[in-house]
């Protein structure tokens, strides 16, 4: 059973006793759903979750009794009404799907500012963006199967597939832009994404024929229905287009003897993220087409002017780039002097993440990972650590990480934040606690103080005094250029369509439904290109002032905080930072119940944020914990507020 040191209890008792905090549930925190289709479901998602499928129910069934109605009364054949039943529904689940196609394009906005204002992060986002689009590309179906099942039944299925109408909607377009969606729609499937992502990756770029070719078919005033999110999606995809055009030297990167690499990256003094954030990361030399997002490593009070990530070797691109990094490490020093851009260079898209600093609104904090998943959580540490260290504003004051790993060399990550350069004092401030359960080892690599020799104790790495570091145009960025980058776009987007209006549409009669809806499509990409593009440039410009006026201090910063990084980060395969109180378990898994009341003893009546890195069946786990012991009721029980970490593209 975990314990806290009995002076940190006092001092937090102490505390309490002149501040009273009453603790309360959140309906954003507050895991209710479990085991479902939607994975882990909080109370306020499920609320969203009902309200959607209540809308899509209700206009389903309304339109289903006004039709029946009105062919009630029709005197036409039982066939006739059948078909004329199929048309009707048909237009009517269409008109819903454009409902849900507006949502469907929100969440995959990275950068987008409306995310950024609700503070939803985009590893939520994604799901919002998953569980829409399963929704959507339903109801688009059945949209399409009415129509088939019709034309079927009255023998013209060819000629009305093959239809082009000038008038009315265009067939065809709709023919096409369904069989694009339907091959994002199948690829996307869970099975097919996790065994063949690239096949997922490359089919779901048909987004930009379903999105033209749905234009074509229904006309600019349908179109117009989704088009607001449609709008909004291509502000970012352009900005973040822009944003990975710059190419990232790598300051630094190592293998790990734990089957990690480890990454820094330049990045400008002023780009603002936090301990919670993420990156999509581009490298040239393995694929052009692949981006992958991973989780940053360092705390922004780490260092103005690096950022670091880890990565696990899991997969094909991830074994690529170890090998290339271990290829270039077996170079001789002279020449990775003489030709640093040749080594190896990256894209960067982000950071991303919550635009406040999520794990700084509890006072008391359960980290809980496994494997890799720790990354994020040794950001949330030296994050803490440093505000200590500076006396800067820091709520959290009790903290347990519980982590899982399969191998004790896995546990050498822990050594990536480096306490005594840090704070070597702030256990007057901080009590924290570390659980680790090495799941596939009965006991420890160390038999009677002999170490266990290993092949790996060593990795391989390189090094680069200074390198091209990160544009700031995508993350949490600027609100003003972020601003002025949304309302000029929109500004030309009206600029553009009414011009075609007034100067081409009017008067050269412009009557075909699907020509207006193609000219509405170029109206909004123009806009984005060419009013969106011209702030980008004044920001872009603006950008490299400031880092010119930085110059020749942020190259001295790089170089200092990259050595001193590594000289403080010693790597060995069965040693963590022994500054850390650190209970170790092998060959089992974390008892989240035990762990639980054990928290519930020792905090009392407080709000605990349990944060979780990890693969499904550790949220699950977890929030199913979580859930229990809120549901328990007792007056002096905490209210642990679920935040899973998590996200699956």
């Amino acid at each position: 059973m975990w314990l806290p040191s009995q002076k940190n209890t006092t001092n937090y008792q102490k505390a309490r006793q002149k501040k009273p905090i009453f603790p309360r549930f959140r309906l954003w925190t507050f895991p209710i759903i479990i085991d479902g289709p939607f994975g882990v479901v909080s109370a306020a998602e499920l609320i969203g979750i009902l309200l959607f499928a209540a809308y899509v129910l209700w206009a389903i069934s309304a339109y289903a009794v006004e039709t029946n109605k009105l062919i009630y009364k029709s005197l036409l054949s039982s066939l006739e009404k059948s078909c004329l039943m199929l048309d009707i529904m048909g237009l009517r689940f269409g008109s819903i799907g454009l409902f849900c196609l507006a949502f469907l394009f929100l969440p995959v906005a990275r950068g987008s500012m409306l995310l950024r204002l609700i503070d939803i992060p985009f590893e939520h986002a994604a799901r919002y963006h998953i569980w829409l689009g399963h929704l959507t590309m339903v109801i688009f179906t059945v949209h399409g199967l009415c129509y088939v099942i019709s034309w079927t039944l009255q023998g013209r299925l060819i000629r009305e597939m093959l239809e082009w109408r000038d008038i009315g909607v265009a067939n065809f377009a709709g023919v096409i832009s369904l069989f694009s969606g339907l091959l994002m729609w199948v690829t996307s499937l869970h099975p097919v994404r996790k065994h063949y992502f690239e096949l997922f990756f490359y089919t779901h770029q048909l987004y930009v024929v379903f999105v033209v070719f749905l234009a074509l078919h229904v006309g600019d005033f349908i179109f117009s229905m989704a088009a607001g999110p449609i709008f909004l999606f291509l502000l970012d995809r352009f900005l973040r287009f822009c944003q990975s055009r710059t190419s990232v030297d790598i300051m630094s990167a190592r293998c790990l003897p734990c089957g990690t690499v480890e990454l820094v990256l330049s990045k400008p003094p002023n780009m603002k993220y936090n301990a919670l954030s993420f990156v999509f990361l581009q490298v040239r030399e393995l694929s052009w087409l692949q981006w992958h997002p991973f989780s940053v490593s360092s705390s922004p009070l780490d260092g103005k002017h690096h950022l670091s990530i880890l990565i696990k070797v899991l997969g094909e691109w991830t074994r690529k780039l170890r090998d290339h990094i271990a290829n270039f490490s077996e170079q001789p020093l002279k020449g990775l002097q003489f030709q640093p851009r040749a080594q190896i260079t990256a894209s960067v898209e982000g950071p991303y993440g919550h635009e406040s600093a999520y794990h700084l609104m509890y006072e008391n904090l359960v980290l809980v990972s496994g494997g890799i998943g720790i990354s994020p959580f040794l950001a949330i540490l030296s994050d803490i650590l440093h505000r200590i260290k500076a006396n800067t504003p820091c709520l959290p004051k009790n903290v347990l990480i519980i982590w899982a790993v399969k191998k004790t060399e896995e546990l050498t990550l822990l050594s990536a934040v480096d306490v005594e350069s840090i704070c070597p004092s702030y256990s007057d401030k901080l009590n924290l606690n570390i659980q680790t359960y090495v799941t596939q080892e009965s006991e420890p690599p160390l038999e009677d103080g002999i170490a266990i020799p290993s092949k790996t104790m060593g990795g391989s790495s390189f090094t680069m005094s200074k390198g091209n570091c990160m544009s700031n145009l995508v993350g949490t960025g600027n609100i003003f250029w972020s601003g002025s980058y949304l309302v000029i776009s929109t500004l030309g987007f009206v600029v553009f369509w009414g011009s075609m209006e007034v100067f081409y549409i009017r008067p050269y009669s412009i009557s075909s439904w699907w020509y207006q809806g193609l000219l509405f499509v170029v109206c909004m990409v123009s806009s984005v290109l060419i009013f969106g593009g011209l702030v980008i440039l004044l920001w872009h410009h603006w950008e490299n002032r400031n880092l010119i006026c930085d110059e020749f201090t942020g190259e001295n910063a790089n170089s200092d905080s990259l050595q001193q990084k590594e000289e403080n980060v010693s790597f060995s395969p069965f040693q963590t930072n022994v500054a850390f109180p650190e209970i170790r378990k092998y060959g089992c898994r974390p008892d989240f119940k035990a762990i639980f009341n054990s928290v519930a003893e020792c905090w009392g009546h407080v709000d605990v944020g349990v944060m979780l890195c990890g693969p499904p069946s550790l949220q699950a786990s977890v929030a199913r914990e979580c859930r229990s012991q809120n549901l328990k009721g007792r007056w002096n029980q905490p209210i642990f507020h679920f935040n899973s970490h998590s996200f699956d593209l």
